[in-house]
């Protein structure tokens, strides 16, 4: 099975994190998910993670601390998601890759389907937003 290593961006601003929803096709196609993407050969994962921002969000953003680490089997591929904590510091979202993007609050977190990998970070972030 096919192992990929992905980073992703838990962006937390005035008690609401940042969700965006992927665009059709594929295992996890309209699912909610967590910006970021795959590691580049020769990149930190906090390099990766700024430049997925850039590339998918249109944002300068900064990668802070590690949130946790999410393992998942999909049918074609076994995922290790990284996810750090990230601030933006300039630009406007921009969804270049997405089709809609949310800014939810604890109680909204439930209320959008997430890909399977992202359930466990949306569960951990819901606490830390209810804190």
């Amino acid at each position: 099975m096919r192992r990929i290593e992905v980073v992703a961006a838990v962006m937390i601003q005035g008690g609401r994190v940042f969700a965006a929803q992927r665009d059709e096709g594929g295992e996890v196609g309209l699912k909610w998910e967590f910006p970021g993407g795959k590691i580049e050969a020769g990149e930190t994962h906090r390099e990766a993670l700024e430049r997925e921002l850039r590339e998918e969000l249109s944002i300068v953003a900064v990668a802070g601390d590690s949130l946790m680490t999410v393992s998942h089997a999909y049918r074609d591929f076994q995922l290790t998601m990284y996810c750090y904590l990230a601030d933006i510091l300039s630009g406007s979202v921009l969804l270049l890759e997405h089709i809609d993007s949310r800014w939810l609050a604890s109680d909204e977190i439930d209320g959008v389907d997430w890909a399977p990998a992202d359930r466990e970070v949306a569960a951990k972030v819901r606490e830390l937003l209810r804190r």
